[in-house]
């Protein structure tokens, strides 16, 4: 018997949300910093954009708490998290969050972006541009420098949960 077919819904927000539920996306916080207050937030739209010259992007909404440092910032810190960094996803996510304060651990990196301590892999990045796309920016960024060698496996986000990779 053929599986029962379903009628297709229109585009909305909520198909967009419920399409990706369904994707697992690796899980990276961005950072930066304007007259020594650091921001920053937790994404998983975080993209490779170009080998040469290397490049990133990510998105950002524009009535983020970040976004109006973002939008004027020269660099940001890209951080790729590591499966036992649940509860830094989740403080980084989490609206109206003390996000620098402790248990986070970081530091003033260069080009004086805020640095996570314990993550998998950090970029710092220039900004080249930022792009309207309806009620958010895409953020495309050249790297300047990193570190890729964190030990540990990535978080991952996949409906409405962070999880560990399984074997």
């Amino acid at each position: 018997m053929p599986p029962e077919v379903l009628l297709p819904q229109l585009a909305s927000p909520d198909l967009l949300r419920s399409v990706f539920r369904r994707h697992a996306a690796g899980v990276a916080v961005i950072t930066a910093q304007r007259g020594g207050s650091p921001v920053g937030f937790t994404a998983t739209s975080l993209t490779s954009v170009s080998a040469e010259p290397p490049m990133i992007s990510f998105g950002i909404g524009t009535n983020a708490s970040s976004w109006p440092v973002i939008s004027e910032t020269e660099h940001v810190g890209v951080h790729i998290l590591g499966e036992h960094q649940q509860e830094l996803a989740a403080t980084f996510a989490r609206s109206g969050a003390d996000r620098f304060a402790a248990p986070t651990s970081w530091r003033e990196g260069p080009e004086g972006v805020p640095v996570l301590d314990d993550v998998l892999a950090w970029l710092v990045c220039r900004i080249v541009a930022r792009v309207p796309a309806g009620d958010h920016r895409v953020v495309l960024a050249e790297v300047a420098l990193g570190d890729p060698t964190g030990p540990g496996r990535p978080l991952l986000y996949h409906q409405g949960r962070f999880n560990g990779l399984r074997e």
